[in-house]
């Protein structure tokens, strides 16, 4: 697993396993008490909308025939056990749990076939929305772009995409639980779509969007995202 971390004030990164703990530079450091950065340093996240079958039916709405797709800005990116912030112009904040893909080589014009060799890896995201702003504004950029609304990580790692378990929690209750095979366009058909239209650079971040369940976050909550295979990413609303 890739992981970023802060020790002495300093931007590192390193290796995590269960076994061996952080390895960074050749030393070996514990997880306990560390402060993770996010995993990466997107220049953009690319987020995909209706992009579960079971989702698509709970809304019931038609199955999208391309990709919806939209940003969220850097700005947004918020660490593990990091903060949400509840914005004072919103009465409902959502939670999405999702699959993302972290982007690990400069790529224009990908063919599905051949995407896997431009992907680091994979980890978790949570694409915070202001859903009564969604509603109000008829498009999706304010109510996705507040500062705390893209947490991602806790680390990058490598699984198959194609059949991971994804789970989201509240305050330890189950709110959300699918898998990635009932994704509408996988991974190699993102990186194929998204690419020919815009070029992916290292350390992007594609949100591969959410299964059914979504609901509303409240201050004082607890978040949680997991993912067979990585992990678990936790935030809280203040």
């Amino acid at each position: 697993m890739i992981v970023r971390f802060l020790k002495d004030g300093v931007a590192r990164g390193g290796s995590y396993s269960k076994e061996n703990g952080i390895i960074s530079g050749g030393e070996i450091i514990e997880l306990d008490g560390l402060f993770l950065l996010p995993p990466c340093q997107p220049s953009k996240i690319v987020c995909v909308g209706l992009n579960y079958t079971k989702h698509a039916e709970e809304l019931k709405m038609k199955l999208p025939e391309e990709p919806i797709l939209f940003l969220k800005p850097p700005s947004a990116v918020l660490h593990p056990e990091g903060h949400i912030i509840y914005p004072s112009s919103s009465s409902q904040v959502d939670y999405e749990g999702e699959l993302a893909v972290v982007i690990g080589k400069r790529c224009k014009n990908v063919k599905a076939a051949g995407a896997e060799q431009y992907i680091m890896g994979y980890t978790c995201f949570n694409d915070v929305t202001a859903r009564d702003l969604q509603r109000k504004d008829g498009q999706w950029t304010r109510a996705k772009s507040f500062d705390t609304f893209a947490p991602f990580g806790p680390w990058i790692g490598k699984i198959d995409h194609s059949n991971a378990d994804i789970q989201t929690r509240v305050n330890g209750k189950i709110v959300q639980k699918s898998n990635t095979s009932d994704l509408i366009f996988d991974v190699p058909k993102l990186v194929e779509f998204i690419s020919s239209i815009m070029t992916l650079e290292p350390g992007d971040v594609i949100a591969t969007g959410t299964p059914p369940g979504v609901g509303q976050l409240r201050k004082g909550d607890a978040v949680e995202v997991e993912i067979g295979g990585i992990g678990t990413l936790r935030n809280f609303v203040v």
